[in-house]
This record gives C-alpha cells, sequence and structure tokens, in this order.
C-alpha cells in the first residue's frame, strides 16, 4: 500500500533525498523509440534546463542526477534553515518566479496595501515558505512542467508519468554517497556510456567538466543546474550536513570510475587501492558496495543508512517498522 508523504519525508532524520519518477507504460522521455522511429533526445534537455530554474528557486540543494531513456534520478538535498532565513520579500520573489501569484501579493510588494491586506499577503507568503522546502512542491513543479511541454509536442492528453515520484531517505553520508554513484553510474549501466564522464545529462559529466581547464567558449551553452559542491582542502574538516560529504570531488570521481570498472559484465571486480580506500575510511565492504552496485529490480528501498539512523528515521516517521531494515543498512559493517 502507498504510504502518505509524511511517512517518507522527515527534515528531523535527514535532508538528503533520492527521487525517481518514470514515463507511464515505460514510454519514452527522451532518445529514440525504435518502435515508431521518433528521436525524443530532445527532451533531455528538458530536464536539465527545468532543475537549472527550480534549484534557483527553492531552497533544495541538487546533489546528482542523471536523465535515462524513460526515466530520471535526483539526489537532493533541503535546506530549511536558509529558506528561514529569506525575508518575505525574497520568499515571494522567488515564489513568483514561478506562479502569478494573487493580485494582494503583487500589492503589498508595491507597498500600496493596507494593514489588513498585508496581513493577508504575509499569510500567504508563510505558505510560500514552508512550499520552497516542500519535497513533493519541488518535484510537482518538475513533473508538471514536463508534462506539459511533452503532451503538447505530442498533441495528446493525459497521464504522461507512471505514479507519483519515488523517493528514499539517505540517512547518513555512506548512504549519500553510495545513492550518488549508483545514480551517476546508470548510463554505464544501461550501455548508454562507455565512461561515466561521456554520461550526457548526467551530474557526473558536469562535475568532471568543470574540472577541465580550457578556454572559455564563443558558443553559448545550454544552462545546467547548480550542484551541491564536495568538500574543498579549505573546508575539508567540516561537518558532512554543511557539505555535500566528508569526500573530496576527485576521490569521488575515481571512485565511481572504479566502481563502473568492477561492475562491468565481464568483470567480478576487484576494487584498486584508490578507490578501496575511500571504502575503507567510510567502513563499507567492497563486495558488499559492488552488490549495492549492480541494476536493481526489485522496489526502491524507502531508507538507507546505519541502524542507528535507520531506528531514528522510524520513530520519526511514525512507522512500526521498516519491513526492507537488513537491506537499507547492508552497506554499513
Amino acid at each position: 500500500m502507498t504510504r502518505p508523504r509524511s511517512q517518507q519525508v522527515s527534515l528531523d532524520a535527514t535532508p538528503y533525498y533520492h527521487c525517481i519518477c518514470r514515463c507511464v507504460r515505460r514510454a519514452f522521455l527522451c532518445g529514440r523509440d525504435n518502435y515508431s522511429g521518433t528521436d525524443y533526445e530532445h527532451r533531455r534537455q528538458w530536464v536539465v534546463e527545468r532543475l537549472a530554474v527550480l534549484v534557483e528557486v527553492f531552497s533544495i540543494d541538487l546533489c546528482a542526477y542523471a536523465v535515462m531513456s524513460n526515466h530520471y534520478h535526483v539526489v537532493l538535498r533541503i535546506d530549511q534553515e536558509r529558506a528561514q532565513s529569506w525575508s518575505d520579500a525574497e520568499v515571494a520573489r522567488r515564489w513568483l518566479m514561478l506562479f502569478s501569484g494573487p493580485m494582494l501579493v503583487q500589492r503589498w510588494l508595491k507597498g500600496s496595501a493596507d494593514k489588513a491586506q498585508s496581513e493577508a499577503a504575509l499569510e500567504i507568503i508563510q505558505q510560500w515558505r514552508a512550499r520552497l522546502t516542500d519535497l513533493g512542491w519541488f518535484m510537482k513543479c518538475l513533473n508538471e512542467h514536463l508534462a506539459r511541454r511533452a503532451n503538447e509536442e505530442d498533441s495528446c492528453k493525459g497521464r504522461f508519468w507512471e505514479s507519483r515520484y519515488k523517493s528514499q531517505a539517505l540517512l547518513d553520508e555512506t548512504a549519500l554517497l553510495a545513492c550518488m554513484a549508483y545514480v551517476d553510474l546508470n548510463p554505464v549501466r544501461a550501455k548508454m556510456a562507455k565512461a561515466p564522464e561521456d554520461s550526457e545529462f548526467t551530474s557526473i559529466q558536469q562535475r568532471a567538466e568543470a574540472l577541465k581547464q580550457s578556454a572559455p567558449s564563443d558558443v553559448s551553452e545550454s544552462p545546467k543546474p547548480k550542484l551541491l559542491a564536495f568538500v574543498s582542502a579549505e573546508n575539508i574538516d567540516a561537518p558532512w550536513k554543511e557539505s555535500l560529504c566528508e569526500v573530496r570531488l576527485m576521490d569521488y570521481l575515481e571512485l565511481v570510475d572504479q566502481t563502473g570498472r568492477a561492475i562491468r559484465e565481464n568483470k567480478r571486480g576487484q576494487i584498486d587501492a584508490g578507490a578501496a580506500s575511500i571504502l575503507q575510511r567510510l567502513s563499507i565492504d567492497p563486495e558488499t558496495w559492488l552488490r549495492h552496485m549492480q541494476p536493481r529490480r526489485n522496489r526502491l528501498l524507502s531508507a538507507m543508512g546505519s541502524a542507528a539512523s535507520i531506528a531514528n528515521f522510524i520513530v520519526q516517521t511514525g512507522r512500526q517498522r521498516l519491513l526492507d531494515k537488513r537491506a537499507a543498512s547492508a552497506l554499513h559493517s
């Protein structure tokens, strides 16, 4: 039975969530449909452009993403504290980037509202402030936009997405790192790319390209979403919740690359010393890591983390238990 969002999202337990959304009947979101011969490759850019807009509006950071042929993955961090620091005018400005808003708020912004109107306007703005840290509203603004645009292009009506998005709570740094690597390796496992940095419309390619020291191009590039940064040499000791995680970008890229080599069909997988050192620092068994990176045929785990963090998540979300508790904590020794 489908659980309400109140039992799947708890900011007291974690601000990090992995979301997946798949097209209805697994039709093609992007790529080339071999049955009809229609090429939907251009729709990948729609997803990336919309993500670029939403991360600038919401108080939600983007950690990783991958746009596949009939579904997409995003790993998000909800920053509630940042939203609380915004002024009422800033909240209104951000919300009105997506929606027209009532005339009442427009008058308040212009300073032409009386006392009663101002109080009513501020109540509306407080609702907007809450929505700007709401995972459901973020996904709604992403999926509705894509569905309307695709249906308009196809000259049709009706459901575009298979169901509501699926979400997975990432309860600690190990779960976050494992999920991001899983998302970034999706195109490699699907044989859409030979290497992670060659994976089009993914965060791993965007991060790899950002490292290249090349001269600026005269050709205007399509907008790309801002990604939450890894720790740097300057903030290596910062708590993991203040940055993406306590791993440097170069270490993460190496880990993803070596994991991609290890999970190929013709190799059973020995992780080289560079990647193994990262796993050892995180107390993760290499064989368990590789099993986790294999393609998943079962349903998405509702949460990932240590036994202690899962126990806290169960309490925070009002559950009685977690059916997949053993699998959810498999990466933790």
